[in-house]
């Protein structure tokens, strides 16, 4: 099958041949239609997060259908669509397993990290982490639910009741979890780079009430704030912007140092915290959700060959929506 490899950090993925895998007990063996490229897979290519396994297919919002089902599944059939993501497996037994929080699992896998993921023609998942997908979206349209949509829901939720809410970077993530915060009422404030008219204009046909630059003050002050961009010196931007018992919401895997910042900014029973990965219950809730609403997402298709492009484009902040790889599409 023709594969694209991480082969070291910060080398351009290479396009193979490599051996199709084999389902193992509890596995599927997946023929991937489409798989969304995540500004995750940007840090682990970049070498931000450490030890990948290598070489490694990165690619953990993996739309597919099942071609082959190990000894022992149960829940799903040849032939089924499934989606694959972050969350590849758990171990089930240290105290955050035992607690319904999986997603901080101290012996965690995740796809397209220590697992391989969908930047391929197949790929193999556990079966258990796999989730059905809804109805009405087409395979590139469902890719960025599997990641985007999934730790934007979670941010959201982290975020609490937050009527006004800030979303500082609008990318994959907001423009689909800003869908949800407007069908559950709350007003949308969208912050961009700076200059960016493009995702200003987009922010606002998604709803958002005003959008301007990430270096601006919002006409009024936030309830709550997400950051997705994996920048450290929003989290004061951010601070100065919510009201005092406003919560802001560090949504990324990765972000660069926060700068030092005075004291006042978080009195006022401010609180700073971070979202990391997801449980599968967060993506049955999300996955019900989604089609409800309706949440419709804004794909751009790229071709299997065409990774590092869509990559590169992601990096350099001229995506809008999501971009999602088609292994069988050609260009």
């Amino acid at each position: 099958m023709r594969a694209m490899l991480l082969e070291a950090a910060r080398r351009p993925l290479r396009e193979a041949l490599v051996q199709t895998p084999k389902p193992g007990p509890g596995e599927l063996l997946i023929q991937v239609r489409a798989c969304g490229v995540c500004r995750t897979d940007l840090h682990v290519a970049d070498g931000e997060l450490r030890h990948p396994k290598l070489p490694l297919v990165l690619g953990h919002e993996i739309v597919g259908t099942v071609a082959e089902a190990g000894a022992g599944v149960d829940r799903f059939a040849p032939g089924d669509r499934v989606g694959v993501p972050w969350l590849g497996w758990t171990c089930g037994e240290c105290r955050f397993c035992r607690t319904a929080r999986e997603n901080l699992c101290e012996r965690a896998r995740f796809t397209g990290y220590q697992i391989d993921g969908g930047y391929a023609e197949y790929t193999v998942a556990d079966a258990r982490y796999c989730f059905a997908l809804p109805r009405g979206y087409d395979d590139a349209e469902a890719a960025p639910l599997l990641c985007a949509g999934l730790i934007g829901y979670r941010a959201l939720v982290a975020a609490g009741d937050a009527e006004r809410l800030g979303l500082y970077g609008f990318g994959a993530a907001a423009h689909l979890v800003a869908q949800v915060a407007r069908h559950e009422g709350r007003r949308i404030f969208a912050f961009t780079r700076p200059g960016d008219t493009d995702g200003q204009r987009f922010a606002k046909e998604l709803g958002a009430v005003w959008a301007g630059g990430s270096d601006a003050a919002p006409p009024e002050p936030l309830d709550a704030a997400i950051i997705f961009a994996p920048a450290g010196l929003l989290v004061p931007a951010a601070l100065r912007a919510v009201e005092k018992g406003g919560t802001v919401v560090c949504a990324g895997i990765h972000m660069s140092d926060i700068p030092t910042f005075p004291y006042d900014i978080l009195w006022g029973e401010r609180v700073v915290r971070s979202v990391a990965n997801l449980t599968r219950r967060d993506g049955e809730k999300f996955l019900r959700l989604a089609p409800a609403v309706p949440v419709r997402t804004t794909a751009e298709p790229f071709p299997l060959d065409r990774a590092n492009d869509a990559l590169e484009r992601l990096r350099s902040g001229r995506m809008r929506g999501a971009a999602v790889l088609l292994p069988h599409a050609t260009a």
